[in-house]
């Protein structure tokens, strides 16, 4: 884990993938959108589940469980698009992300956050800012500018240009 620290109590959207509860700060979400059909890009990682239409602009949607190693999973009457702002070297990124479901907005003051276990040298674990606590329940906050890489930020947006109603197709 890098050496981000949490120091200010943080206001995060958890939303449930499986039985495991995640994390993001509210900052960097846009939207909640129900589950609509997702125009499936051929030739894209198996994490990327295609794009959709909001309000004009193409944005791609991507599978949260399959990035993480989780099964896929049947889509649900709970089965939402958690709409995302990813900053990666110095752009800011519009993604869709597909949550089991969405649960509420917490606060989370710094000493109810733990840092991320060590789990061994072979686990990317970077993309976790910290373990955080709710009632009996651990909260994975994500640190949603490092799950994806410079190569699959550069391939979501390659897609967004190409696809039907993006900029390159107008």
């Amino acid at each position: 884990m890098a050496d981000a620290v949490i120091t200010e109590v943080t206001q995060y959207l958890t939303f449930k993938l499986g039985e495991e509860i995640f994390g993001v700060d509210v900052s960097q979400v846009q939207e909640i959108l129900e589950m609509t059909p997702i125009t499936r890009i051929p030739q894209t990682p198996p994490f990327m589940k295609g794009v959709i239409n909001v309000r004009g602009k193409v944005v791609s949607i991507v599978d949260l469980r399959l990035k993480f190693g989780m099964e896929e999973m049947e889509r649900t009457v709970d089965t939402c698009i958690v709409v995302v702002e990813v900053a990666m070297e110095g752009e800011t990124v519009v993604l869709g992300a597909v949550a089991d479901s969405v649960d509420e907005v917490i606060d989370q003051q710094p000493d109810q956050i733990e840092p991320p276990p060590k789990i061994g040298t072979n686990l990317n674990t970077e993309f976790i800012k910290g373990m955080g606590k709710r009632d009996d329940n651990f909260i994975i906050i994500l640190d949603i500018n490092k799950i994806f890489s410079t190569a699959e930020i550069a391939v979501i947006k390659e897609v967004e240009r190409t696809a039907p109603g993006g900029k390159a197709a107008k």
